[in-house]
């Protein structure tokens, strides 16, 4: 399987802001941001055509990235010392970077099922001089996690990865397998709905974002039944991390705030994310709703997504994280 990036991919649940890799950097149409991630897990996506989306949305939120890290450094504590950090479900790498910057002695592995994705990520090691200490391991889920084929880490990040596999439970206990006794385990899954227009845009009907949120609500849930072994579960992460074996499970939240006027490469970002959930939408969107979505994609409209004064980005990712006991 393949496995997701960050941000906003087309399976994601409303609730996921852009990681990941997606993750990750970065989710999934409206909500994944940490860039996340994807290819890793089995969907219908191709995840190479959507490199430079990834890479575009995990550049964006990257001040919610690095507070993330910052977070978990201090999680971790200044005691353990991180030798190798895991990127599951990496993308572009975004978030991989970010971690290599925030653990400066750790060597940190992108893994991911998509090796043009792979490439992009030491492209990006490369140009930001950490070429070094950053790695890429193909690899799909959850088979890429059997027989130690990963080794092992003191830190494993996943960014919207776990809920494109079908048992999720059984992914978080492969998981843990690959944490070193004292070390940490990280997943971004949940948050809330990406935002960027104001309720009422001046025409068609107010409230078109709370119409999309239900529109990939009913997306995620088909996605979610359709996927091998799909295993129905309470996604209750901080429980599910402790079933998994972890101990001192906690969860915290990171916000990306970017206001109005939304620069060119958000508004890009943007358009190409509602252009998808556009073309995907399969006739669950009314005739009304779809012209307004039509006025926002047009280039020229000065009310449209590109030109009009008043688009922001906000959005925010919840990330849970456990330790495995030393002994």
């Amino acid at each position: 399987m393949n496995a997701p990036k960050d941000p906003g991919q087309h399976h994601d649940h409303p609730g996921h802001a852009p990681g990941h890799a997606h993750r990750h950097g970065g989710s999934h149409t409206q909500g994944h941001t940490h860039g996340h991630t994807h290819n890793t897990v089995a969907d219908d996506l191709d995840w190479e055509l959507l490199a430079t989306h990834l890479e575009t949305g995990g550049e964006l939120h990257l001040p919610a990235h690095r507070s993330t890290a910052a977070r978990l450094r201090e999680l971790v504590g200044p005691d353990r010392q991180v030798r190798r950090v895991l990127d599951i479900g990496s993308g572009p790498g975004v978030m991989t970077c970010v971690f290599a910057e925030a653990f400066p002695d750790a060597e940190v592995v992108a893994v991911d099922g998509t090796p043009a994705l792979l490439d992009r990520a030491l492209a990006r090691a490369e140009r930001l001089g950490l070429a070094g200490r950053v790695s890429v391991r193909h690899a799909r889920l959850p088979e890429g996690l059997a027989d130690d084929a990963l080794g092992t880490a003191d830190l494993v990040w996943s960014s919207k990865a776990v809920h494109h596999l079908g048992d999720q439970q059984g992914a978080l206990d492969a998981l843990v397998r690959v944490l070193r006794p004292g070390g940490m385990l990280a997943v971004a899954e949940g948050g809330l709905p990406m935002r960027f227009l104001p309720r009422d845009l001046g025409f068609g009907r107010p409230g078109l974002q709370t119409r999309l949120d239900a529109l990939q609500e009913d997306r995620y849930q088909a996605m979610r039944a359709g996927l091998p072994g799909s295993v129905p579960v309470v996604e209750d992460w901080p429980a599910m991390l402790r079933r998994a074996g972890l101990t001192g499970t906690r969860a915290f939240t990171t916000l990306l705030d970017l206001p109005a006027p939304l620069g060119e490469p958000g508004r890009y970002f943007l358009h190409s994310q509602l252009t998808r959930l556009r073309d995907a939408s399969d006739g669950s969107l009314d005739a009304p709703d779809m012209e307004t979505l039509d006025r926002l994609l047009d280039p020229a409209a000065p009310e449209g997504l590109r030109r009009r004064p008043d688009v922001f980005l906000l959005s925010a990712a919840t990330v849970f994280a456990g330790t495995r006991p030393a002994r």
